[in-house]
């Protein structure tokens, strides 16, 4: 996630008992889509609270805060320079394996060279599908995470991708590598992810904050680290990577959620979505995907004596 600036209003009497979605289109001047995307994604607040429904009621005098820049709607140009990796393509859905450093789609200090300049450069008609910020995306990875990455390619396909994976009916699985000897061996994190209130820009374990699950089993570990299996069960913001740290397991190379310091020369967290299940919107077919650790990551895991 990028360090967006924040947009804060004030709720008029004009909006009082609006939908909160409509007023953070207004606010933020995006699309309804645009708006129920921020809200998904955690980025919005009223009186300090994190909105987690976008049929919620707004009161005059409330305070509405948005992570989010202004005008980061427009259009988005193709750029035929940015190599997309496309592990399965038809007439409604594509999966991506997106490399580190490639960001999924332009926002605050990055309006161009994003993946989803690339995939608009090969399938134009994304520009008509989903949020136009960011067209086609139905889920997102971090910029330094690898992997596997479903896009839309037609609108129908997009309201029934979104809705899959609002009931947890898309198989997202990762690799980790994470600081330590995870301890227990197998099981699951359950605790709920917001804004942190030590960084206006990161996540973390917060009281109120979204319900988020983690499984995870632990594959091999050395002294100094594990290569875990993680599979999400829901889809918040740097999920794995707060949960890992919050359970004192922080991913090697994750600066941002203590992982940066045993490892200097890791510049990366070493996260890889590695598989993706799930039954296609249209025919209904089972679509399964998986894709092999990157190389800086089978490199580390080699160095670090782990294997599986």
């Amino acid at each position: 996630m990028t360090s967006d600036p924040v947009t804060e209003a004030i709720i008029s009497e004009a909006l009082d008992r609006q939908r909160v979605d409509r007023v953070v289109a207004i606010a933020a001047d995006v699309s309804r889509a645009g708006a129920r995307s921020l809200i998904e994604e955690g980025a919005v607040s009223l009186d300090g609270d994190e909105v987690t429904q976008v049929s919620r009621r707004v009161s005059s005098g409330s305070v509405l805060r948005i992570h989010y820049e202004p005008g980061s709607e427009a259009a988005i140009r193709p750029d035929p320079d940015i190599a997309v990796q496309v592990v399965h393509e038809d007439d409604d859905v594509i999966v991506v394996d997106k490399p580190a450093g490639l960001i999924v789609h332009p926002g605050s200090g990055h309006p161009d060279g994003t993946l989803v300049n690339g995939l608009l450069a090969r399938y134009p008609e994304l520009a008509d599908v989903g949020d136009p910020a960011r067209p086609g995306i139905v889920h997102r990875l971090d910029a330094g995470t690898t992997g596997l990455l479903t896009v839309a390619r037609s609108p129908v396909a997009y309201e029934r991708l979104v809705e899959m994976l609002a009931a947890r009916d898309v198989r997202r699985d990762y690799r980790a590598v994470c600081v330590g000897v995870i301890e227990p061996e197998a099981g699951v994190i359950d605790a709920p992810i917001g804004r942190s209130p030590r960084s206006p820009t990161g996540m973390g374990v917060v009281a109120g904050g979204r319900p988020a699950r983690t499984q995870y089993r632990r594959l091999a570990a050395t002294d100094e680290a594990s290569l875990v299996a993680c599979r999400l069960e829901t889809g918040r913001t740097h999920q794995i990577r707060v949960h890992l740290q919050a359970h004192g397991f922080p991913v090697v190379g994750d600066r941002r959620y203590g992982g940066g310091a045993r490892w200097p020369d890791v510049t990366r967290p070493m996260l890889h979505a590695a598989a993706l299940e799930f039954v296609h919107p249209i025919t209904g077919v089972t679509i399964c995907c998986t894709s092999p650790d990157p190389a800086d990551m089978d490199e580390l895991c080699r160095t670090l004596g782990l294997d599986g």
